[in-house]
């Protein structure tokens, strides 16, 4: 048991190795953040600034910390949500491996499939979590600079919901890439989903924007679930700000809250934040169950499903 364990480490700390080492798929894993940065760079903080603006009554004077802090938390909730997903397609070392025959050397060594296979997956969910914290970090010293409303607890949450979703991502990178054996078909998956991602989960424009059909078919994915809540713990604190100390009315800040997928509607139903758990660690255990499925399978010629 413990001679597996360190086998265990050990494959887990090359497969890390092996991630940061290829710079072309760093790149490509943080594409879909690179754009939001350059989307909001170029038009979306203003188009942000002034929807929040013609909200507000006229009379009410609202500082412009506070629309910066709300644009700026905006953006970092959009970015890590996608980056909990995009980060964790592109890091599957497991896809890797298949593609360059490397498995083949794994497998014929003396390690357990099982510890194999949770290596993969282990080291796929810590790579894809340790870029999310870091991208939380950068959050919070941006918001340092322009306005940091953020309470003790929104932190310690925008930690947790970091954690099931790149949970969520490692586990749902892992089972598609049971089923890819071709260069093509990695590098399609992996551009698709760092490009795609972000306009299905509502990262690139608020999903309350689109028309009724589709904002109803994308609250049903778990994606558009983990993006409201960093969404919310993002948002708390701001609309505390101008209710308490600007005065903006209730109804104007649920009003924006609304506009800017603080809350998720569906059917004309709010979801509370605990269903927005309850549906991500769900979806988690249940892709965790394929997975485990998906490796036990034994194929017509009786070995393990790769």
């Amino acid at each position: 048991m413990k001679n597996e364990m360190k086998k265990l480490l050990a494959l887990i700390n090359r497969n890390i190795k092996l991630y940061f080492k290829d710079k072309m798929t760093f790149f490509v894993s943080l594409l879909t953040p690179l754009i939001l940065v350059v989307l909001f760079l170029t038009f979306l903080k203003s188009v942000y600034a002034n929807t929040i603006t013609s909200i507000i009554p006229e009379g009410i004077e609202v500082n412009k910390k506070t629309i910066e802090a709300f644009c700026g938390g905006w953006l970092f909730s959009s970015i890590v949500s996608v980056s909990c997903v995009t980060v964790a397609f592109c890091s599957n070392i497991m896809v890797l491996d298949k593609l360059n025959k490397a498995i083949d050397d794994l497998n014929i060594t003396p390690v357990k499939k099982s510890t194999l296979l949770i290596s993969y997956f282990i080291s796929n969910f810590l790579t894809t979590f340790l870029i999310g914290v870091i991208v939380l970090i950068i959050s919070f010293i941006y918001l340092g600079f322009v306005g940091f409303y953020l309470t003790f607890v929104d932190i310690i949450m925008l930690f947790v919901s970091t954690f099931c979703m790149c949970l969520f991502g490692s586990l749902l990178a892992s089972i598609i890439g049971k089923f890819v054996s071709s260069q093509g078909a990695h590098s399609a998956i992996s551009t698709l989903v760092s490009s795609m991602y972000g306009f299905i989960s509502g990262a690139y424009m608020p999903i309350s924007q689109f028309g009724k059909g589709i904002r109803n078919f994308l609250s049903f994915l778990p994606s558009t679930y983990g993006t409201v809540l960093f969404r919310q713990y993002y948002m708390n604190g701001i609309l505390n700000q101008l209710q308490t100390v600007d005065h903006v009315p209730s109804e104007v800040t649920e009003q924006i809250r609304l506009s800017f997928d603080g809350q998720l509607v569906l059917f004309n139903n709010t979801i509370p934040t605990w269903a927005l758990f309850v549906v991500i660690i769900g979806t988690s255990i249940l892709l965790l169950g394929i997975y485990i499925l998906l490796s036990n399978l034994r194929n017509k010629k009786g070995k393990k499903y790769k």
